[in-house]
Order: structure tokens, then C-alpha cells, then sequence
């Protein structure tokens, strides 16, 4: 070869390398604008009968939430939050759908059924019309399918099939017949590992589409079984073996959602998910018994009621530790269709807490309480309870608690609502009242 054609040779040597450089770099350019473009994933983490008090990060001086404490600290983080009703299946409802119970329709966890010789089937048989109605609510699987996003289910699901929430997969079957009613297979997630969420996001990457994670274990929920070693750690700190089984439980379920952020992170796709923390319902453990404290689980107290709620996107909401602002659960569903640019459907009652200026003109929530065996509002109304800081009144229903009177509390300065104001601020009563009768007709 000469040198004038070892020369041309080389020319082309640098021009193919260069075109190949930019080439490779435009590649790189168009998938980070495609990555940057990209709708975040979400993950809604749903914790199961645990009070407000009962992590590290919230003041628990025994129960450690290493995990949920750093999330904690990484989130735009509401500490004086609630959810509407302080009961498993209408308190999920309201999460997926963005609605209160009055409107949803799911007031309780079973529908009211004679009980005969077969309570499972008698019990289906009554609950089947709940399903058909839940059905037909639009949730928030359904209205992420025009962004293109894969729905999956794991956990907690009273509702029928996975596919009557709108999931696209999901573990919950929901057949009666083989044990199906608040979550039947799904159950088993977080206490027996996290291989079908392994499983979802791979078919999510796989089909090149963002995902919605519905990660809702059994946990810190009965049956108290936490693992040997935990169980170990909290018997000498608690005050009976009841309750350190449920501390125990508090600190498994925490390291279930520490396995979870590692498996999203190990797959690269922590930057653009977005987390949103919520528990169901409260819980406190009854240190003789294998219960609940009455004023907890089921009741128009904040140890019923109250919640964190916390919301994670790295680099896109800022980490704030808000211990004023009032959020429900019915937030959720708004706060991810304004982060998407979906349009809020008109009958839902919840904000962005994203904004901050729509925020803050909400001045309270509400909140409703029903029979666990229900059959309509008229008939299964247990409590009502409007919470405008500094105040929440707890109406009983003066039919089904007619033995019980009005109650005001200040919970600015009394949390633990040991102190009826409602005698001594009779104004305060009315306006509330005024509020709760505006919003049941609503």
C-alpha cells in the first residue's frame, strides 16, 4: 500500500471512529431525554395495624424502623395525617380510589349475613353485590392505564380478583371457594419474601412500561409471628410477650420495606419511582391479651385514625418533616394525577399536597366510623369526626351509640385525647357539626 493510500485509509479510520463516537453518544443522549421524559413508577407501601406512635422516627423509645426512619428523612413527610375510618378493607378502598367511605360504598369489612351453619359461604353469598358496586368506582389503576402503566397487586385485597381494583396482575384471586377474602395468596408477600414483586418488575422492564406496585403485606397484622431472633431482641424491653411480639412485628415489617427499596434500587430504578407511605389502621397492643386496645383498631380516636404519610421522588419532591399540616389518605390518588397531568376527577375530595397553596386554604378532614358487619350509612353509622387543627369532634351516631356523648378534643396539645373540651365550647361544637352535616351531603 503507498502513502497516499495508507493516508485515505486512515482519514477513513478517524471518520468512521468519530461518526461511531457521535453515534454512541446521541444513543446515550435519546435514552437519557427518553429516561428523563418517562412517567415516574409508583409504589404505594401500606403498613397494617400499627399506631401512629409505633416507629422510631415518630418517638417510640423500643420499637426500631431503621428503614421506614431514612425514608422518613428522604420524603416530603406529613406526621399529623389520618386516614378516614380506622378498619382494614374501607380504609384500603378509600387509598386506591382517592374516596371517602360514604362514597365508595365499602363501610365496613363484611356485608351483614345471617349466620347459619356455613358462615364462609353465607358471608360470600352477602358480600358478592360490594364487589359488583366496587367494581364500577373508577380507581387509580384504571386511570393510570392512559399513561401507559402496568398495575400490580401484592398483599392486602378485599375486594374480588385483583382485576376488579383495575390491577393488571396481581397475587389476590379472590375465590371464596379456595380461601379467597382479604387477600388469600397475596398475603404471603413480605413474610415470605419478595419474589413476585422480583417477578412484576422484570415484566415491567421486559414490556418497557412504568409500573404501579400495590406492596400491602399481612404485617404488623395477627398473627404475631415474627422471626425467633426479633422476637428475642423485644422480650426484654417489653412489658409482656404480647406486646413484644408486636414490636417485633413493627421492626420485620420495616425490614420487609428495606428489601423492597434495595430490590427497586438494584434494578436501577430508584431515581424515577415515586413512594408513597400510608398505614391502613391503628394499633395497640393489649399487653394480656391477644388484642386490641378499644380506643385503636376500630375507633374515632387518633390511635385509630392517625398516620404518617410520607411521599419520596429523589431529586423531585424535597425532604421536609411537616409535623402541622393536615393529610388524609385521600390525598394519594390526587397528588400522583398531579404529578402525571391527569385531569382530578370531580368527586374526589382529596388535594395535590404537592400544592402547597391548594394545601393550605384545605383547613380540615373528615372522618367516618361504621359497623365491622355493614349493610347501608343509615342503618351501620357508628361515629363521625371532622378534624380542623386545633380541634376534633367525634359525634356518636345517637342511634347505634346512643349512650355516648359529643367529644372536642384540642390535639395540638392533647394527642391522646384525654381532655372533652366539647361542654366548654359550645360554638366550636356547632361549627363543627355544621361542617360533618355539609360534608354527609355532599
Amino acid at each position: 500500500m503507498n502513502k497516499l493510500n495508507k493516508l485515505g485509509y486512515l482519514i477513513i479510520l478517524v471518520i468512521c471512529f468519530s461518526c461511531g463516537n457521535k453515534t454512541k453518544a446521541s444513543q446515550a443522549e435519546t435514552q437519557k431525554r427518553k429516561e428523563a421524559n418517562q412517567p415516574p413508577n409508583i409504589v404505594f407501601i401500606l403498613s397494617d395495624d400499627q399506631a401512629w406512635t409505633d416507629y422510631s422516627f415518630m418517638g417510640h423509645e423500643h420499637i426500631d424502623t431503621p428503614r421506614l426512619d431514612q425514608f422518613a428523612s428522604e420524603s416530603l413527610t406529613f406526621t399529623q395525617s389520618y386516614v378516614p375510618t380506622p378498619l382494614c378493607s374501607p380504609s384500603l378502598a378509600t387509598i386506591i380510589t382517592g374516596l371517602y367511605p360514604k362514597d365508595h360504598g365499602i363501610l365496613g369489612n363484611d356485608k351483614v349475613y345471617e349466620r347459619g351453619n356455613i358462615r364462609g359461604k353465607e358471608r360470600t353469598e352477602a358480600y358478592k353485590p360490594v364487589i359488583s358496586a366496587f367494581e364500577k368506582q373508577t380507581t387509580l389503576p384504571d386511570m393510570l392505564k392512559e399513561k401507559g402503566y402496568l398495575s400490580f397487586q401484592t398483599g392486602k385485597w378485599w375486594h374480588g380478583n385483583h382485576r376488579v381494583g383495575g390491577f393488571d396482575y396481581g397475587m389476590t384471586h379472590g375465590d371464596p371457594e379456595r380461601g379467597g377474602r382479604h387477600g388469600d395468596f397475596g398475603l404471603q408477600i413480605g413474610r415470605k419474601g419478595l419474589d413476585t414483586i422480583n417477578s412484576y418488575l422484570n415484566l415491567a422492564a421486559k414490556e418497557k412500561k412504568p409500573f404501579f406496585l400495590w406492596y400491602a403485606p399481612f404485617l404488623p397484622h395477627q398473627p404475631h409471628t415474627p422471626p425467633q431472633r426479633l422476637l428475642d431482641k423485644y422480650l426484654s424491653k417489653a412489658p409482656t410477650e404480647y406486646v413484644a411480639k408486636y414490636w417485633a412485628m413493627c421492626e420485620w415489617f420495616d425490614e420487609t420495606c428495606g428489601q423492597l427499596f434495595d430490590l427497586i434500587e438494584a434494578k436501577g430504578q430508584m431515581e424515577n419511582t415515586l413512594f408513597v407511605y400510608v398505614c391502613d389502621n391503628g394499633w395497640v397492643q393489649e399487653p394480656d391479651k391477644n388484642t386490641y386496645v378499644k380506643t385503636s383498631k376500630r375507633a374515632p380516636y387518633d390511635l385509630g385514625i392517625r398516620t404518617p404519610i410520607m411521599y419520596k421522588w429523589k431529586g423531585k419532591i424535597a425532604p421536609k418533616m411537616d409535623n402541622k399540616t393536615i393529610t388524609s389518605s385521600i390525598d394519594m390518588v390526587p397528588t400522583v394525577l398531579g404529578i402525571l397531568g391527569i385531569e382530578k376527577p370531580a368527586n374526589l375530595h382529596g388535594v395535590s399536597v404537592l400544592d402547597e397553596e391548594t394545601l393550605a386554604e384545605r383547613k380540615g378532614v373528615f372522618g367516618e366510623v361504621y359497623a365491622h358487619d355493614f349493610d347501608t350509612i343509615e342503618n351501620s353509622m357508628f361515629y363521625n369526626m371532622a378534624i380542623f387543627p386545633p380541634y376534633k369532634i367525634i359525634i356518636p351516631d345517637p342511634v347505634r351509640k346512643k349512650d355516648e356523648v359529643v367529644q372536642l378534643f384540642n390535639i395540638e396539645v392533647d394527642p391522646f385525647e384525654q381532655h372533652n373540651l366539647a361542654d366548654a365550647n359550645p360554638d366550636i361544637v356547632a361549627d363543627l357539626t355544621a361542617k360533618i352535616t355539609a360534608f354527609r351531603a355532599e
